[in-house]
């Protein structure tokens, strides 16, 4: 299956203190804001006239502090619109099964699906560096049997937190990223494709149900060597089954602009599965998918994990 993960203003709100004297004529220490979560902040709306915001579709109960556990890019295609936070490493992982007969593709494995994700500098900012290796095995014409094993072309990016969900504006992220031609010869573009991709998402019904999407847009090569634009659409839907069982559902679909192979062409997915998160810092999680038209892919199967240090 063809990953990509390369698209994509939000209003910065601004606040101010005010210092008060105590009986004794000392004035206390002013209280320290917390580091910034992301780039920008929606911008405020209007006021009660006590000081406190007006926000659309929101009580005026204080929202509690979010659990602080992992959240993962795997196993669906829609990545998180979070980042992991400064000073944390995530490592995520995994293993995929693929079969596409119309192609002659009889079977396909994708292993090991590493990120890493490291927060440096702020909680807004993470480097992120990927690598596969695949093996294929296919039927020609003839009945021969051929195949191709080794590594892919390595990945290199960085995510950057927009924004984070208030009342019904998403939490957002933006993803900036390329391939380097480091893989096997026969796995290899021979060139830098780089992209970006626009993430999104709603806590719906909190503890519950949630929304998300991706926009994506990066630079591919077809098999006649031409370089073209391929677009991206992901929409997902997650649902919370207890504290520690997950699961979502999700369409994918890629759009080629100015390939010339007959092959390069739309490609349609469904897919779902489940998460489970061991402790705050582990999560397995299984998958499987369909494709939806000729030229997707049959079908496709996987499981993996993440690690948060």
């Amino acid at each position: 299956m063809r990953s990509l993960s390369l698209l994509g203003l939000i209003f910065l709100g601004t606040g101010c203190a005010t210092l008060s004297s105590k009986s004794d004529g000392t004035t206390p220490a002013s209280p320290v804001e917390p580091p910034a979560k992301t780039l920008f902040g929606w911008q405020p709306g209007p006021s009660n006239g006590d000081g406190t915001e007006v926000i659309e579709g929101s009580s005026d109960a204080p929202k509690p502090p979010e659990p602080d556990e992992i959240v993962t890019d795997r196993p669906d295609f829609t990545e998180a619109s979070s980042t992991v936070g400064r000073g944390r490493i995530q490592l995520e992982t995994g293993y995929t099964y693929s079969r596409d007969l119309d192609s002659g593709v009889r079977n396909a494995h994708s292993y090991p699906e590493v990120l890493l994700r490291a927060g440096v500098f702020a909680d807004w900012f993470e480097l992120r560096l990927g690598q596969n290796y695949s093996h294929t095995k296919a039927f020609a014409g003839d009945g021969g049997v051929f195949g191709t094993s080794g590594g892919e072309d390595l990945y290199l990016g960085v995510k950057l937190g927009l924004t984070e969900q208030k009342a019904y504006l998403p939490e957002m992220a933006l993803v900036l990223q390329s391939t380097v031609p480091t893989g096997h010869r026969n796995l290899t573009s021979g060139r830098i494709h780089a992209g970006m991709n626009l993430l999104y998402g709603w806590d719906v019904v909190p503890d519950l149900l949630s929304f998300a999407g991706s926009s994506q847009g990066n630079s591919a090569t077809d098999d006649d060597g031409q370089s073209y634009l391929e677009l991206a659409q992901s929409v997902t839907v997650g649902y919370t089954i207890t504290s520690r069982l997950g699961a979502y559902t999700e369409f994918f679909a890629f759009f080629p602009h100015g390939a010339t192979a007959p092959d390069t062409v739309a490609q349609y997915y469904f897919n779902g599965g489940f998460t489970y998160k061991f402790t705050p810092n582990f999560q397995y999680d299984v998958r499987a998918g369909v494709g939806l038209n000729r030229h997707a892919e049959d079908f496709f199967v996987g499981t993996g994990f993440a690690v948060r240090y």
